[in-house]
């Protein structure tokens, strides 16, 4: 199984996060933490991330709310208050380049993730949108998530995996899960692939209309 794999962890970040962070560090492996706006309002959950982006991993935006799919509203102001309220809620935390990953209500890609005005605010505030091409749903198998992931891994060149850093138990099983990835001989990378970043720094670059809703 020689192929890459790219970590990342959405919706924290909560109490297990930091447990996470631990297992990353023994494992010596970088990833992704895409938050969500409404958990980085308290103290607690910001010196997480802060630690986070110390030991070098990146921070990304995952909406606000992470009720509303941005493609579905029809709240014209939607983006400012799922998107820019985040971001100036992650100040510093967030990198150089604004990561942002929509809410696709259970890992669903289709034309409910962007709306065209939020196309145009990602456009305008030079975001990079990432994507995914592996979502085990962790959340509803949190011991049998690990085998949905490596099937993932063994069918493509490159899997960017999405995992969610709360406590269902679901994290119980990532040392499982990276000793097999490690004896697979995965390359484990921070960086992610092309075809899941339509939009880079602002520059739309790959397929975008299946992930935007048309104009009513």
């Amino acid at each position: 199984m020689a192929t890459k794999l790219t970590l990342s962890f959405d919706n924290g970040p909560s109490e297990v996060t930091p447990e996470v962070l631990d297992l990353l560090a023994h494992y010596r492996i970088k990833a992704t933490f895409f938050v969500c706006g409404k958990e980085i309002v308290a103290e607690p959950q910001r010196a997480i991330l802060s630690r986070a982006k110390r030991e070098g991993h990146w921070i990304g935006n995952h909406t606000f709310s992470h009720t509303v799919q941005l493609g579905a509203t029809g709240d014209p102001d939607a983006p400012v208050k799922e998107i820019g309220r985040t971001q100036a809620l992650l100040g510093d935390l967030a990198g150089p380049e604004r990561l942002f990953r929509p809410y696709g209500g259970g890992g669903v890609i289709g034309r409910r993730l962007l709306s065209p005005a939020a196309l145009q605010f990602l456009l305008q505030e030079k975001y990079t949108c990432v994507l995914w091409n592996s979502v085990p749903r962790d959340w509803e198998e949190p011991e049998g998530w690990p085998e949905r992931a490596l099937y993932d891994i063994s069918r493509q060149a490159w899997t960017l995996l999405v995992l969610h850093d709360l406590p269902t138990g679901a994290m119980k099983q990532l040392p499982r899960f990276l000793d097999r990835v490690r004896a697979e001989g995965v390359e484990v990378v921070q960086s992610f692939p092309d075809d899941c970043m339509p939009i880079r720094r602002g520059e739309i670059v790959g397929k975008i209309d299946y992930i935007v809703t048309e104009e009513s």
